[in-house]
């Protein structure tokens, strides 16, 4: 009598596997953030590389950047970097606009509402046209920047730290990029989706704090 070797039990395993990468990310995401809250960024003697750090930093800011790219992924097709590209563009203006003093109102409500706006998105794995995709993220990413530029302007190298705060940012985007990639269907989907819940329900903890 032959011996057939498991094969079930080993793709069994590979399936429930990868969404435990998925959660050992955010964990390790999430811990990054709060070494990074011990640190100051911004200030005078700033560069690339507090620049780079910075949107560790900050919860809110991190959540909102990992969002856009697990939506871009959801979408696809031309939204996977038009989507990303257009908050690192928009975020980038924002905080030379900050620089410039010009003023934006209610700036940390947008960041907030930011999270709950792309949390949901996710946790619905809406669909959105591309163009209405990329100026929705794009407007949120205004008040990303805008928060940052204030900052911006005390570092000793505003274009260094400039470079290392998109440079991160852009990075974020692909992590969720490559977890919304690899979640497309089944319990993976669900896990992402679950995962844009819980960005959003942070969204609405910190309005409430606000």
């Amino acid at each position: 009598m032959s011996h057939h070797p498991p094969q079930k039990n080993r793709t069994s395993w590979g399936i429930r596997a990868r969404p435990a990468a998925v959660i050992s990310v955010a964990a390790v995401l999430l811990t990054v953030s709060g070494a990074a809250e011990a640190h100051l960024y911004g200030a005078a003697g700033a560069g690339f590389a507090e620049g780079a750090f910075h949107p560790l930093g900050g919860l809110d800011h991190l959540l909102a950047m990992v969002a856009v790219g697990l939506w871009a992924a959801q979408i696809g097709g031309r939204a996977l970097w038009l989507v990303p590209g257009s908050f690192v563009v928009m975020m980038a203006a924002g905080g030379l606009a900050a620089m410039a003093g010009a003023p934006l109102p209610a700036v940390e409500l947008g960041i907030v509402g930011s999270l709950l706006v792309l949390g949901a998105l996710v946790a619905l794995a809406a669909k959105a046209r591309l163009w209405v995709g990329a100026a929705l993220v794009g407007l949120l990413a205004v008040f990303h920047g805008h928060a940052h530029g204030t900052e911006l302007a005390e570092a000793v190298s505003p274009a260094l730290y400039a470079l290392g705060f998109i440079a991160t940012t852009a990075l974020l985007h692909g992590v969720g990029l490559g977890l919304g990639s690899f979640a497309r269907a089944g319990f993976r989907l669900r896990l992402v989706r679950a995962g844009g819940a819980a960005i959003a329900a942070t969204g609405l903890i910190l309005l409430i704090a606000l």
